[in-house]
C-alpha cells in the first residue's frame, strides 16, 4: 500500500492562517456600542456642535448665570439684612419685657420715651423672631388692660413651633373672644389650644375652658363632650370633680331643651 504524501492540498491538513491586517477597517465596517467613548469623529462632531449651541445661546446663558448670580447675592443680603433687624428688635424690646414683667403695662406698650414700646417693636420689626415674640407680649398686655380686639389682632399675628407657648397662645385668643360674647369663636381656640400638644398639666384646663364657651353658645351637647373628655382621658387631673358636676348640669340643659 502507497502512501500519500502530505501535503497542503490533502484533506484534514491545516490550512495556512492569512496575516491579519494592522487596520480593522480594511477588513471590516467600524460599529463601536458607544460612539461618543470609542469613536473619536463622533466625539469631535459632538464638541463642534456644542460649541455651534453655546455660541448661537452665549447671550440667553450669560442672562441666566447673571441671574443665579443676583438671587444668591439677594438670598445672602437679606439674610444679613434680617439677623441685623432681628438683633435690632431683640435690643428695642429688652426695656419693654421689663416693665411688661413688672406689670407696667402702659410703658411696656407704649414706651417710656427713651425706650420704645411693644407697639413699635411688634409694627417696625414684625418679620424677625423679636418682632413675632413681640406681638406675643403685647397681646397678653392688651387682653390684662381689657383691649380684647388688639389683644387678638396681636395674636393672631403670633406663632410659635413651641407647643405649650402656642397652645397658650390659642387659648388667650379663645380668652379674647369670650370677652367680646363671640362664644363659638372663643370654644374653637380653647379646642385648638387643647389638640396642640395635648399634655395633662394644660389640656384639662383648655377643655373646661372649651366647655364653659359651648355652654354659653348654649351648645350643651358639645359641653357634655368637652367634659367627657377630661373624665375619660384626665381622669387625675385637678379639674375631673368639677367637669363630673359641670356635666350633670350640661345634661340636664340638653334634657331641659
Amino acid at each position: 500500500m502507497s502512501k500519500i504524501p502530505y501535503t497542503g492540498k490533502t484533506p484534514g491538513a491545516r490550512q495556512p492562517q492569512q496575516p491579519v491586517s494592522a487596520d480593522p477597517l480594511a477588513t471590516e465596517s467600524y460599529s463601536p456600542q458607544h460612539p461618543m467613548l470609542e469613536d473619536p469623529d463622533a466625539l469631535a462632531v459632538r464638541l463642534v456642535e456644542t460649541e455651534d449651541f453655546l455660541r448661537r445661546k452665549k447671550g440667553i446663558l450669560l442672562g441666566l448665570l447673571i441671574a443665579l448670580v443676583l438671587a444668591v447675592v439677594g438670598a445672602l443680603a437679606f439674610f444679613t439684612w434680617r439677623s441685623s433687624q432681628d438683633s435690632k428688635a431683640q435690643a428695642a424690646m429688652f426695656q419693654a419685657v421689663n416693665y411688661w414683667e413688672a406689670d407696667s403695662l402702659k410703658k411696656a406698650m407704649k414706651g417710656d420715651g427713651q425706650y420704645v414700646g411693644l407697639e413699635s417693636v411688634a409694627n417696625e420689626y414684625g418679620g424677625t423672631d423679636a418682632g413675632n415674640l413681640a406681638n406675643f407680649y403685647a397681646g397678653v398686655a392688651a387682653l390684662k388692660q381689657g383691649q380684647y380686639k388688639a389683644a387678638s389682632d396681636y395674636l393672631e399675628d403670633f406663632s410659635s413651633k413651641d407647643l405649650l407657648i402656642q397652645a397658650r397662645a390659642y387659648a388667650l385668643l379663645g380668652d379674647a373672644n369670650l370677652e367680646q360674647n363671640k362664644y363659638k369663636e372663643a370654644a374653637d381656640f380653647y379646642e385648638k389650644a387643647a389638640n396642640h400638644n395635648a399634655n395633662e398639666q394644660f389640656t384639662p384646663g383648655y377643655l373646661m375652658k372649651q366647655a364653659t364657651a359651648l355652654e354659653l353658645s348654649k351648645n350643651y351637647d358639645g359641653a357634655v363632650k368637652a367634659y367627657d373628655r377630661i373624665l375619660t382621658e384626665y381622669p387625675n387631673s385637678f379639674e375631673v370633680n368639677e367637669a363630673r358636676q359641670y356635666k350633670a348640669r350640661a345634661e340636664g340643659m340638653t334634657a331641659s331643651k
